[in-house]
């Protein structure tokens, strides 16, 4: 019984981030993404993310991303975008290179970054895992200036 519950929850953990991206309001493409965000003057965070192996990017996502708090802040003022890195499930050749130019372009080193764009394209902040939920990562959020 033990087993079983904990192979739900390791399930249910590492289904949590590719239900998040296909949900609607977070993208995989970064073109996209810029555009919609010129449109609307909104700030493009980008997560990039382990999103089937990455422990601390599984705990953002359950604690911040997954929150109603942070999702209505996100609807009002940013676009998302998952740049993703998994081990174990397949993605296509052409969103591997993109996501590995885009990891080279903004020197991440490690998982999960979570950087920020203005609607032009310019890099504003960064941010990667933090305590305090998703108040605390508003709060980071809202000292990026959007210009």
């Amino acid at each position: 019984m033990k087993k079983l519950l904990a192979l739900t929850a390791l399930l249910a953990l590492s289904l949590a981030p590719a239900l998040r991206a296909a949900d609607g309001n977070w993208q995989t493409d970064p073109e996209k993404a810029l555009a919609s965000a010129k449109g609307t003057k909104k700030l493009v965070l980008m997560d990039f993310t382990g999103s089937d192996w990455c422990s601390w990017c599984m705990k953002l996502d359950k604690e911040v991303f997954s929150q109603p708090e942070f999702q209505q802040f996100a609807k009002d003022n940013l676009v998302l975008v998952q740049l993703d890195f998994p081990r174990g499930k397949s993605q296509s050749a052409e969103e591997k290179s993109r996501n590995d130019a885009l990891a080279k372009k903004f020197k991440v080193q490690g998982f999960p970054t979570v950087v920020v764009l203005n609607a032009d394209g310019k890099q504003v902040g960064e941010l990667g895992y933090m305590k305090g939920g998703p108040q605390a990562f508003i709060d980071a959020l809202k000292k990026i200036p959007n210009s």
